[in-house]
């Protein structure tokens, strides 16, 4: 995501959502009772940037010859999320930002509850 000269990077399992303004039916359908609204608990919104997930070591990375150079590159353990997928989430869990005047959601991948794609009518078939 750049806005301008910035470059947003969101790091380890985290997302970057854009929440839904409140409405009892979610932009993928759902219908939150009043009870989920009025506690805010549960939230949903729309993933913008996905983080490259749980970074892990390599094996090779044990150090038997500390003078050998070392060329593995970082791997990591990627996120279920996709950009475009609508989470529900707890609400506790969410870290509010603004970035150019939009109010944004920073959450961990752990705090997602159910993720939901268009191709959903594929999957279910």
């Amino acid at each position: 995501m750049k806005n301008f000269n910035k470059k947003i990077l969101v790091v380890g399992d985290r997302l970057l959502i854009r929440p839904d303004s409140g409405e009892s039916k979610s932009p993928a359908g759902l219908y939150l009772p009043a009870s989920v609204l009025e506690k805010q608990e549960v939230r949903g919104g729309t993933v913008v940037k996905v983080g490259p997930g749980i970074p892990l070591g390599a094996p090779e990375e044990i150090i038997d010859e500390p003078w050998k150079e070392n060329s593995s590159k970082t791997q990591s353990i990627p996120t279920q999320a996709e950009i475009g997928d609508y989470a529900l989430f707890l609400g506790k869990a969410s870290i509010e930002i603004k970035i150019e005047e939009k109010q944004y959601l920073i959450i961990s991948q752990p705090a997602v509850l159910i993720l939901i794609r268009d191709d959903l009518n594929t999957v279910l078939d």
